[in-house]
């Protein structure tokens, strides 16, 4: 098992063991947000606690099935970069309404729809790099690390707002407490220690909270040992138009982020996005998602959280990736597992979440570094676009006027703020401008 493998980082070789650590890692750091999705769904649409778990499950499971596709790559699916998939926070709204409207079914009727929609358009959109200079990557990256902060307060506060004891000094203490001792921990060790600092960080976080009464493990016991749903659990899927072309907007939405991570991991491991690798990626994207409609799951994308992770270990192998997704489908098979992981309190996350995404924020900061800012036009580029898409994030009801469908669009400020960086560099800077 201590083999070395060769992951092109000669001077810190991965062991297996190692690879399966990091990829624990990356698991432990998306798990929370993809299981939130279903979670969700399921409370707003008043599922049983039974039904509750087959969904979480099926979440799991294709998140792994889709994390290998990506980073493993079959044929021109999936980029094979280190990518992580996890259910898209996106698609939650549009899911909600068209559960209500229509029904469970409906929704996974629509994700398979989309996915096929998706899969579709891989090659058009894949063609939109050439808009993509420093000047636009910088403020893409910047607004995905900016846009993730909202999700690290909210774990830090406890994970539910509406709860009475939301934001309590105790879990904002924890929080703390788990981030000072992730930094002490990263800035005591060197090489390869230095990698396993979030899971220092998640494991002494976790042993705080126990130690102090704020979580607990018994959910371990009482889950099984084993359980796999089978396709169209829920019975077969329906497809109604309405639900059908609000989810394949939200889907422009996807594709524009999973356009940005690609983009920052191929920045971090210091290659050019090229329009087949984009094209790849997205086409990955749609394939998960119509799998995920099949196996009573929702649509996919990368999570931008992660790559955080690989800034703060600077492992770049998408053998770590490979390794996460195959831990991924074991929770997915094993509830009990999966179970271990849940009883990680959200304030634990929130501390060491403000870390990844303050560094996936510094990445798009050094990216802008490689921008002309004698040319007063990026300047005016930046500023404008980074401002437009803080703006959804600030006050996300200020679209409120807007159809639903609309407003799906404009409160996305990646997708805002990365369209007004393009369009202002083609008008400015001119068409395809690399500056």
């Amino acid at each position: 098992m201590e083999s070395v493998l060769n992951s092109g980082q000669a001077e810190n070789p991965l062991t297996v063991r190692r690879i399966l650590s990091l990829g624990f890692q990356h698991v432990l750091v998306m798990y929370a947000g993809t299981v939130t999705v279903p979670l969700i769904l399921a409370s707003a649409l008043k599922l049983s606690a039974s039904e509750t778990i087959v969904l979480i499950n099926a979440c799991l499971l294709t998140s792994g099935l889709a994390t290998l596709l990506q980073s493993w790559g079959i044929g021109r699916f999936g980029a094979r970069l280190p990518l992580i998939q996890g259910c898209s926070f996106v698609v939650l709204g549009p899911m909600l309404m068209v559960g209500h409207e229509f029904g469970l079914t409906s929704v996974f009727g629509a994700a398979i729809a989309c996915g096929l929609f998706t899969l579709l358009v891989a090659p058009i959109f894949s063609q939109l790099v050439r808009f993509f200079p420093p000047v636009v990557i910088g403020c893409v990256i910047t607004l995905i690390g900016i846009s993730l902060m909202p999700a690290a307060a909210i774990w830090l506060g406890g994970g539910n707002p509406d709860a009475p004891d939301f934001a309590s000094v105790d879990k904002l203490l924890l929080g703390a407490g788990t981030l000072i001792i992730t930094l002490i921990f990263y800035c005591a060790t060197r090489g390869v220690l230095r990698n396993f600092s979030i899971l220092f960080g998640l494991f002494c976080g976790s042993a705080l909270a126990y130690l102090a009464g704020m979580t607990d493990f018994s959910a371990v016991t009482t889950a099984g040992w084993v359980g796999f749903s089978l396709p169209f659990a829920f019975g077969m899927p329906e497809f109604h138009i309405a639900p059908i072309v609000v989810m394949c907007l939200s889907m422009l939405i996807v594709m524009t982020e999973t356009t940005g991570n690609v983009l920052l991991i191929d920045k971090l491991i210091g290659q050019p996005t090229t329009s087949r690798r984009l094209a790849d990626a997205i086409r990955a994207d749609g394939l998960s998602t119509m799998l995920g409609g099949c196996l009573n799951s929702f649509p996919y994308n990368a999570f931008s959280q992660n790559a955080g992770l690989i800034m703060l270990t600077k492992v770049t192998s998408r053998l770590v990736l490979i390794a996460a997704g195959a831990i991924l489908v074991g929770l997915g098979v094993f509830p009990k597992l999966g179970a271990i992981i849940a009883a990680i309190p959200s304030p634990v996350l929130g501390g060491v979440g403000i870390l990844m995404f303050g560094m996936t924020i510094s990445a798009g900061i050094q990216e802008l570094k490689n921008t002309d800012f004698n040319n007063e036009k990026n300047i005016l580029i930046i500023s404008v676009s980074v401002a437009v898409g803080i703006v959804p994030m600030a006050f996300p009801a200020i679209f409120h006027v807007l159809p639903p469908s609309l407003k799906l669009i404009f409160d996305s400020g990646i997708f805002l703020g990365g369209f007004t960086a393009v369009v202002l560099n083609a008008i400015l800077n001119g068409y395809g401008a690399r500056t």
